[in-house]
């Protein structure tokens, strides 16, 4: 059903609610296809009007049923129970409307179109006038005291306690009678049918024989006058004074010179011609003007580079460089780990709780490590453990040889990534590394730079989608190892696995990152 349709429907039964047209409200209602839990009760509020408690159980069992947590739907339920005598099922709605108040005295619905404050108290006043109705006196009482602070504000405890006391039944409240959720007047109003074009207007030009015809921009004009624009110099109306010119008499014009003005009529028999400008009519010497070109003012084109992502290199790129042969033959269906950080996935027989049991306090000699791979794993160390012994234990956890993986650390403040090891130093220490008794790692198997001299390192600056199947392509933060400079634009590197040429201007050194072959 067409949210229009429901919204017509729905404020036509409104409007007979209104009219106190109670079968006109009910066939409205009847007629919307998908009720909402609004609409339901006031299907529900019109049956109770034409006194049809059964039927507007019905309807306050589907509004319910629409929204859970309505608790002036469970209110209206609870007196309607009680009127045919289902005392238990009024008890649980007095409950459960309760509950849904949230600890409020009051929920406000006109918001939500309802006209009508819902109070702790009247909800208070039901329970214990369903007591009643069961004659339990005594609770019925204890249900009216509990909130007899809340009560004094609004209602007359004295008189309700005295009606308890003499054993009378409580009368249950309700919503009263024609109170019904009504839509938004700003959906209403959207109902009505709008002319957006409006009544066409003949506009006619003042300059004769106008026959310009396009579509230009909005610019300021000033009253009066009207200056087509036309394309190239041909035919033109377009002209510019030579030299200045001072206004001799009247009807003429005084123009600066270089000044760009609009023929307004035709050359006359003193040489003089009408133009127009800066909003001004007026007659000049023909002699004095030149054809204006209009191509030549727009200005040339700006062909320096924007400040944005740089523009492609200008030189083309060589052919393929020789690429290394891996020392061992990739697995199938398998995808080299970059070095980003991976999403976590719980590694078998490692749990979060190990994980945490494992967490070094402040002040202990252990340390907690995370190390980055396909998916993520954690280990607790000695903070005295050695490279090696932590790349063995690493190893173990993932399954692989500790030969054919390389582990890189991140320096604070830096984006590149840093190998633990490098070759010809020693072995940076995992306090070095750790902050707070963790460190994290980067970990990659089988790397295919192995025996290849790295230069340096790049972080890329830009996304870079390679271009062909010699390219390197990368991401925003990628770590680049630069192999080789092929000329003064193109670089050679390796990043997550594969190695390619790239421009160098999609990337920038970051400082600190000079390492030496691993």
């Amino acid at each position: 059903m067409l949210y229009t349709e429901l919204l017509r429907l729905w404020d036509e039964a409104v409007q007979a609610v209104d009219a106190r047209d109670w079968q006109t409200a009910l066939k409205k209602f009847q007629q919307i296809s998908e009720p909402t839990s609004r609409t339901l009760f006031g299907m529900a509020s019109v049956h109770l009007c034409l006194e049809q408690p059964v039927q507007a159980l019905k309807a306050l069992d589907l509004t319910i049923a629409k929204d859970e947590r309505l608790a002036v739907g469970f209110f209206q339920r609870a007196a309607v129970m009680m009127k045919v005598g289902r005392l238990e099922e009024a008890l649980s709605d007095c409950v459960w409307a309760q509950k849904h108040m949230r600890g409020n005295t009051l929920i406000d619905y006109n918001q939500l179109g309802l006209r009508f404050k819902l109070y702790s108290w009247q909800v208070l006043h039901n329970t214990a006038a369903v007591y009643c109705f069961m004659g339990q006196w005594d609770q019925a009482r204890e249900m009216l005291l509990s909130q007899a602070q809340d009560i004094r504000r609004v209602g007359n405890l004295e008189a309700t306690l005295e009606s308890v006391l003499r054993k009378e039944r409580l009368t249950p409240l309700q919503v009263p009678q024609g109170t019904v959720f009504r839509p938004r007047k700003q959906d209403v109003e959207q109902l009505k049918e709008k002319d957006y074009l409006g009544k066409s207007k003949v506009i006619s030009s003042i300059i004769p024989n106008d026959d310009f015809a396009g579509f230009e921009p909005n610019r300021m004009q000033k009253p009066g006058y009207y200056q087509p624009k036309t394309d190239g110099g041909n035919g033109s109306r377009y002209m510019r004074m030579g030299v200045p010119y001072m206004a001799r008499g009247p009807g003429q014009l005084t123009v600066p010179g270089g000044a760009v003005v609009f023929l307004f009529g035709e050359e006359d028999s003193d040489g003089m011609v009408t133009v127009i400008h800066d909003g001004q009519r007026g007659q000049v010497p023909f002699s004095l003007l030149k054809p204006e070109d209009v191509h030549t003012r727009k200005g040339k084109k700006d062909n320096r580079v924007p400040s944005g992502i740089p523009l492609p290199p200008g030189l083309q790129p060589p052919t393929r460089p020789k690429s290394h042969p891996p020392t061992a033959a990739p697995p199938q269906n398998t995808s080299p780990p970059a070095y980003a950080d991976a999403t976590y996935t719980q590694l078998p027989g490692f749990t979060a709780n190990a994980a945490s049991n494992q967490d070094a306090s402040p002040g202990s000699s252990s340390l907690l490590v995370k190390v980055h791979y396909t998916y993520t794993v954690a280990l607790s160390v000695p903070a005295d453990t050695s490279c090696r012994e932590l790349k063995e234990q690493i190893a173990q956890k993932l399954g692989q040889p500790a030969s054919n993986l390389r582990l890189r650390w991140r320096q604070q403040g830096y984006r590149a990534l840093k190998p633990l090891e490098v070759e010809g130093q020693p072995c940076r220490s995992l306090l070095e590394v750790s902050e707070a008794g963790r460190a994290t790692l980067w970990c990659q198997k089988e790397d295919p730079t192995v025996n290849c001299p790295i230069l340096y390192q790049m972080v890329a600056q830009y996304n870079y989608v390679a271009q062909g199947p010699e390219d390197l392509d990368f991401a925003e933060g990628d770590t680049i190892d630069v192999l080789g400079e092929v000329n003064d634009e193109w670089l050679e590197g390796h990043c997550a696995g594969r190695i390619g040429i790239f421009p160098s201007c999609f990337a920038y050194k970051d400082e600190g990152t000079q390492v030496s072959q691993l």
